[in-house]
């Protein structure tokens, strides 16, 4: 062989091992078409997948396993899939614990060894008791898709009561038991759904569903939510209405108790957005529920009382949320007096301990937190560890000491305590991981969206990375619902950026970062700026030298897989891979299923108008997909147990997509078996997590450096 030959072999080599090989999906599920037509306002829509809305027949079963078994077999050929899943562990397998909160005699906190698939809850009498374990969710089912989806104690700490879900399905169980010897009072309370436990005295406990559906319970609407009272040791059948039913339907009935027990504080609402708020003083033996506010206008929630005031946060006149004080004998909105003002800045929630208000605020997506007393007189700025998210604080009112976390991008979760009266923190718990925070580096940078809005984005990634436009981005967002994405600490992110991916995280409007104008400015007839801040974001990270179009990902679930399904079908020359996870694909459908209806805040409905119909129509991720067009790499993840946004979503949009799809690229579906809106357990959640990355860098035509570090 000459010199020549040999440089040219070594090249090939080279080349050979820096990509790997690419494998086209050949042949798909048929996925047969139906003629199911719906006429709205006078036009004609097609819904030729209408079928797999139905979860409990054969025809939909055989398809999900068909389409899984393309799915599977595709991954199972990528050569580093099993490399990523291993690395996941490694990192993942590390102790932590959460903020102790005091319940009676004992300190209660969770704790997970490392690979646990559930966390354990311990307990210890006084903080520096013998540790024991108190409830063990790994021994709930055989396999582990049995999860403690809460846990709500009497005001005694004598009683518990948990909620027990699953397979991910949003409907629950409750267990009464003594918290002293765990054994079980009364009988399982059952059909629970979007719902709390509320304790008055040990007589018996507040909770809210739905009547449970004659049709699938996993996908039938559910309309009319209910408030019980159970008094211990009589059937559930018994249970007290209190609130909601036929007299007064409402979608979503929450309630609560103050501290001192004296007043029941009911919230109801239609939708996400905007409730009504009832009152009653449970001291009065003749006493009923009270009307507070009356309308579904604004958001308004009790934080506590103190003796006959009520202490109410409200975005009422005050987009960005403001605090006041009325009392319950004249409660009503004309009577409210203003004791912590609205600021520049959005309040996203209220903690209280010791007669103390701890007020958490956002400044360009990350939180401070400041203390008031409960006239409203400003104490003290709560100084932070750095930029992030920090939250807790909650205590009873005769603790001086309480607890919160804190992280950030590069920062795990930390637990720290903090002594309201010195104003001193003190790190409680800092877990040891794998992974060195200051080789990696979080910058904030202000893009210009579509019609000139700044809007924010973090970017993380490894210090010493070129900005030469081929690294592996995963642009990730949200985008609705008031909901605030600030910075937090992924371990399976560890594994993105040290093999030299960056994180991209916008705060897009729709959410809750700049308050209800921010939000307003994303729904409704203002969605389209939530694509268009999306798409804005790909673009400045590609202008930028961050990236390109052949190393971008597009990321996102729930709300945000309709950002991605919407954006991938209006520019789908914008990035390589698409990862729409559990999104709301059907956007002229999604509200005749379990409580999509109540979404209707955000999104509107189809049946509104024809304006609406027509807008929605345009955006809509299974509606908008073009025959002939070249979309990007596509894994949709969906499961079987999504009870939220109903898995039909994604399945009509797989069979869509893959219809119409003009590439060369995949598009596949991953239905999870036993999980939900979210994995049902951690082992679930680092196999999808696995799946997304091997099917991300593959299509990007990327080995990751750990892999090739073993070749």
């Amino acid at each position: 062989m000459t010199k020549r030959t040999l440089f040219i072999a070594i090249i090939s080599l080279a080349v050979a091992c820096s990509k790997p090989e690419k494998k086209t999906v050949s042949k798909y599920p048929i996925t047969n078409k139906g003629e199911v037509i719906d006429t709205l306002f006078g036009t004609t829509v097609a819904d030729p997948y209408r079928w797999l809305e139905n979860d409990t027949t054969k025809e939909t079963a055989d398809w999900v396993k068909a389409q899984n078994d393309v799915t599977f077999g595709y991954l199972k050929n990528i050569s580093f899939r099993d490399a990523i899943r291993k690395r996941l562990d490694e990192v993942q397998n590390y102790e932590r614990l959460s903020a102790p909160h005091r319940e009676g005699e004992y300190f209660y906190y969770s704790k997970n060894s490392g690979l646990q698939n559930h966390n354990v809850q311990y307990r210890k009498k006084g903080e520096n008791g013998t540790e024991e374990v108190f409830l063990d969710p790994n021994t709930f089912s055989a396999d582990g898709t049995t999860a403690l989806g809460g846990m709500f104690f009497s005001k005694d700490g004598s009683l518990v009561a948990i909620l027990i879900q699953e397979g991910g399905s949003d409907w629950r169980k409750a267990v009464i038991m003594k918290a002293s010897d765990k054994s079980i009072v009364g009988d399982t309370l059952v059909n629970l759904k979007f719902t709390g436990l509320s304790w008055k005295g040990n007589d018996g406990l507040y909770y809210s569903s739905y009547d449970k559906p004659k049709g699938s319970e996993l996908s039938t609407k559910t309309q009319f939510h209910k408030l019980y009272y159970h008094k211990l040791g009589t059937p559930q059948s018994s249970d007290q209405l209190i609130f909601g039913g036929e007299q007064t339907p409402r979608r979503y009935v929450g309630a609560g108790l103050t501290e001192d027990e004296r007043f029941l504080v009911v919230n109801a609402a239609t939708s996400t957005t905007g409730n009504e708020l009832y009152v009653q003083d449970l001291k009065d033996p003749k006493g009923k529920l009270v009307t507070v506010v009356g309308d579904f206008d604004n958001t308004h929630s009790v934080i506590d009382n103190e003796g006959s005031t009520l202490i109410i946060q409200t975005n009422l006149k005050a987009p960005n949320e403001k605090i006041v004080s009325v009392d319950f004998s004249k409660p009503t909105p004309e009577n409210w007096k203003e004791i912590v003002p609205e600021t520049e800045n959005a309040m996203q929630g209220v903690s209280t301990a010791s007669k103390k208000l701890f007020v958490n605020y956002l400044k360009d997506a990350s939180t401070f937190i400041k203390q008031f007393d409960y006239k409203g007189t400003f104490e003290r700025d709560i100084e932070q560890p750095g930029i992030g998210s920090a939250g807790g604080f909650g205590g009873r009112i005769d603790e001086n000491e309480v607890y919160y976390s804190y992280t950030s991008f590069t920062t795990p979760t930390s637990i720290y305590k903090f002594d309201i009266v010195s104003g001193k923190s003190s790190l409680y718990e800092q877990p040891k991981v794998d992974f060195d925070p200051t080789a990696y580096e979080t910058k904030q940078v202000f893009y210009t969206s579509k019609d000139g809005t700044k809007v924010p984005m973090f970017i993380v990634y490894k210090k010493g990375v070129e900005l030469n436009g081929k690294n592996p981005t995963w642009l990730y967002a949200y985008g609705g619902f008031n909901i605030s994405l600030t910075p937090s600490f992924s371990t399976a992110r560890i594994v993105w950026l040290e093999n030299g991916g960056i994180f991209a995280q916008p705060n897009l409007r729709g959410g809750g970062e700049y308050g209800e104008k921010w939000h307003d400015a994303g729904r409704l007839m203002n969605k389209q700026n939530v694509f268009d801040d999306f798409i804005a974001a790909a673009e400045y990270l590609i202008t930028e030298k961050y990236t390109s179009k052949d190393h971008l990902a597009l990321v996102g679930g729930s709300n945000g897989g309709l950002l991605v399904g919407a954006t991938m079908s209006q520019r789908p020359d914008l990035a390589k891979v698409a990862l729409p996870a559990v999104g709301v694909m059907d956007m002229l459908r999604y509200h005749k299923f379990t409580a999509g209806a109540g979404w209707a805040y955000d999104y509107g409905t189809a049946d509104d108008s024809k304006e609406m119909f027509e807008y929605l129509k345009r955006y809509s991720p299974v509606h908008a997909l073009k025959a002939g067009t070249s979309y990007p790499a596509t894994l949709i993840t969906t499961a079987d147990h999504d009870d939220r946004v109903v898995p039909a979503h994604s399945f009509k949009f797989a069979a869509t997509l893959q219809e119409v799809n003009a590439s060369d690229n995949p598009t596949l579906i991953r239905i999870d078996t036993k999980s939900g809106h979210g994995s049902s357990n951690l082992s679930k959640g680092l196999d999808m997590m696995a799946d997304q990355f091997a099917f991300t860098w593959y299509n990007m035509g990327v080995i990751p450096p750990m892999v090739k570090k073993d070749m």
